[in-house]
């Protein structure tokens, strides 16, 4: 299975480069996952909240429509689904024998994601109702694809 991140916001911190460096170094041996970082727009220079949703949602569309036409869109949510990590983990196995091969995971901005955005998403997925910051989202992302490979694999991981 292929995962693709696109994710507003480019990473600054060099805490949250080398977190993000870390799981996707250990997700190698598992296939193919690539970051695609769309640039935040701020709301004050965009004309407001509404303006900067909207244009941080056309460039995450655009990087989707790069992608292969039958990926999977899972927009990260507040309100999505939750899943336990073996929940999230069986999820992803019932895809692949579904035959879905590309999964595309969104984190909009700080604005959320624009309802154009909602629209092309194929599922919402919460990792609970705290608000996470989005750097962190990523890294939660990454290490939870990271455990659903080797639960899946039957391989150890901390429970």
């Amino acid at each position: 299975m292929r995962f693709t991140v696109v994710a507003v916001g480019k990473l600054k911190e060099r805490f949250w480069t080398e977190a993000c460096a870390e799981y996707l170094k250990r997700l190698q041996p598992y296939g193919r996952t690539e970051v695609r970082e769309i640039p935040d727009i701020d709301p004050r220079r965009a004309g407001g909240e509404a303006a900067a949703c909207e244009r941080e949602g056309e460039a995450i569309l655009a990087a989707l429509d790069g992608l292969p036409a039958q990926t999977r869109v899972v927009l990260l949510a507040i309100d999505g689904k939750e899943r336990s990590s073996v929940g999230f983990s069986k999820h992803l196995d019932d895809l692949a024998l579904q035959g879905t091969s590309d999964v595309a995971f969104v984190i909009g901005g700080s604005t959320g994601a624009s309802p154009q955005v909602r629209a092309r998403a194929d599922e919402t997925l919460s990792f609970g109702p705290i608000t996470l910051p989005h750097n962190l989202a990523r890294v939660v992302l990454l290490e939870q694809l990271y455990r659903a490979q080797r639960i899946s694999r039957g391989e150890p991981y901390h429970k």
